[in-house]
């Protein structure tokens, strides 16, 4: 099984899309059984897959803070084949109050995922800061992908990821020895000079883990979201169809 945080701590880089159109192609193109995890409290993975997560009784809250909860009951069917997902919303803030004060609070998540079987990839989507939320995604996954805006400040994000994923290796070493950043993604590419540059940037500091696809800004992938579909539902054949299933293709031969 493999556990994969999608991570940044900056917001606006696509993750979230990202986590949802992967996750989706990885289910219906290669058959495999994928299960979604939102650690965001805009509870935006849900609603990109048409789920009104306002009203699910049970979401990632209840999960990691009721250790006796069955984790079947947070897991939740999609209209994809292959494809579930354990959503959030807003009542996930109440997080930092039920477990600020537990022993174990980092590990939350990672005990819960013990129990779980039967599934080929895990894809947590994390909220855009470094805080409990993430921390529990990076302590309970094995891989991160980072996905990395091409905007002026992005490779002083990408800094930062690195120090934080080094940081928590070592100080929660050895549950953590096996985490790494497997992929840097260029999102929202456009074609001006300066996003060629940091592109250049970017693949000069991270070499081979620099992803070979570049994600470029696509209407039809914010139209499918607003339409709580995926690409592969509302427009399969479209331009943001062929970058994101090049992009899946390229993290499922990492296998």
């Amino acid at each position: 099984m493999r556990k994969i945080a999608f991570v940044n701590e900056k917001g606006g880089t696509g993750k979230t899309t990202l986590v949802v159109n992967v996750g989706s192609y990885l289910a219906l193109k290669k058959k495999k059984q994928v299960l979604l995890i939102d650690l965001d409290p805009q509870g935006q993975v849900g609603k990109s897959l048409g789920i009104n997560v306002r009203e699910q009784p049970v979401t990632i809250l209840e999960l990691m803070t009721k250790p006796d909860l069955p984790l079947k009951e947070a897991i939740l069917p999609t209209k994809i084949e292959n494809l579930k997902i354990i959503a959030a919303n807003k009542n996930l803030a109440d997080f930092f109050i039920t477990a600020a004060t537990l022993p174990d609070r980092n590990l939350l998540l990672r005990n819960r995922l013990k129990e779980l079987r039967g599934f080929d990839y895990v894809i947590i989507d994390s909220p855009p800061s470094m805080g409990l939320f993430t921390l529990n995604a990076l302590v309970a996954c094995d891989e991160v992908i980072v996905p990395v805006a091409l905007t002026y400040l992005s490779l002083d994000g990408c800094a930062e990821i690195v120090e934080t994923v080094d940081l928590v290796r070592s100080r929660l070493s050895p549950l953590t020895d096996n985490l790494q950043i497997s992929m840097f993604v260029a999102t929202f590419w456009r074609n001006t000079l300066l996003a060629e540059a940091i592109h250049g940037k970017l693949k000069e500091h991270f070499k081979e883990r620099v992803a070979k696809t570049v994600i470029g800004y696509s209407v039809k992938i914010d139209e499918a979201q607003s339409h709580g579909q995926t690409i592969w539902e509302f427009d399969p054949a479209s331009k943001g169809a062929l970058m994101i299933g090049s992009l899946a293709e390229e993290i499922y031969r990492k296998k």
